[in-house]
């Protein structure tokens, strides 16, 4: 008997270091899933830019930008598309008054890929190249909004180059946090080792003085509402928090209704206390 337990308990080391061999090596694979591509949406103009490595991207813009008060660059999450989210910039431009830019990552919408945190990352620092470059919009006049994965990649962005205001919908604080979700046992503690992905929204949120608000629906299975008050009660400069009830991880808009818009026009309007705008 003690020698067939040493065997099963060996067994299990064996199948334990392979799957987290295998998490390192595809990791992004799983947070990074682009849908299939899909036709260009009406409604919105279609921009081209590059990012720092060479990789063409392209985003759709919503909206007058040169006559807006104020610009959103809203990133979406994981397994969604640029694309997809016009019918809600269209709203938000209507709802707030500004241009609303959709930015596509690598390897989504039928870009070249595949979609990397690296990669991801440059493609948000072109989206605000071109936000800069391009249209002369300046950081009084930028607001980053981010939705699930994509609150991570605005938080990163907002730390490197602040805006005007930082808004997040259904934000997750961490990847590692994220990470203890899953069911596998020692997983948080081995993170620093088998990470790739370094999305630490709550440390990202604690460095910057833009205000910060944040949307949630408190029956979020993908993402707990807890985590979006952790990332808000981190913010050293808090905007507005809502939490949305019975609502879920992609429907707090709809649920929400004319609170979710009034809490976006608010959140978009909150001035900086140091930025002279």
């Amino acid at each position: 008997m003690p020698v067939l337990i040493y065997y099963l308990l060996g067994a299990a080391l064996v199948a334990y270091f392979v799957a987290m061999v295998l998490l390192w090596r595809f990791q992004e694979r799983v947070v990074f899933q682009p849908p299939r591509p899909v036709p260009d949406p009406a409604g919105a103009v279609k921009v081209a830019y590059t990012a720092s490595d060479g990789v063409a991207l392209h985003a759709f813009v919503v909206g007058d930008c040169a006559k807006s008060s104020f610009v959103i660059l809203a990133f979406h999450g994981n397994a969604d598309l640029a694309a997809w989210l016009v019918p809600w910039a269209s709203r938000a431009a209507r709802e707030t008054g500004a241009c609303v830019i959709l930015p596509e990552y690598r390897g989504y919408g039928g870009l070249r890929g595949p979609p990397t945190y690296d990669g991801v990352t440059l493609d948000a620092q072109a989206a605000l190249g071109f936000v800069r470059e391009q249209l002369g919009v300046p950081p009084s006049r930028t607001v980053y909004f981010g939705h699930s994965l994509g609150s991570a990649v605005a938080a990163e962005l907002a730390e490197a180059a602040e805006p005007r205001a930082l808004v997040l919908q259904s934000p997750f604080s961490s990847a590692r946090a994220m990470a203890n979700r899953m069911l596998m046992p020692g997983l948080g503690g081995l993170w620093a080792l088998v990470s790739r992905v370094h999305y630490d929204t709550i440390r990202r949120v604690r460095a910057i003085r833009a205000p910060v608000s944040v949307a949630h629906g408190d029956r979020d299975l993908v993402i707990p509402v807890r985590m979006g008050q952790e990332v808000f009660d981190a913010a050293p400069q808090r905007g507005e928090l809502l939490v949305v009830p019975g609502a879920g991880h992609n429907d707090v808009d709809e649920i929400g209704q004319a609170l979710y818009w009034d809490w976006l026009r608010r959140a978009c309007q909150a001035r900086p206390v140091a930025m002279t705008l």
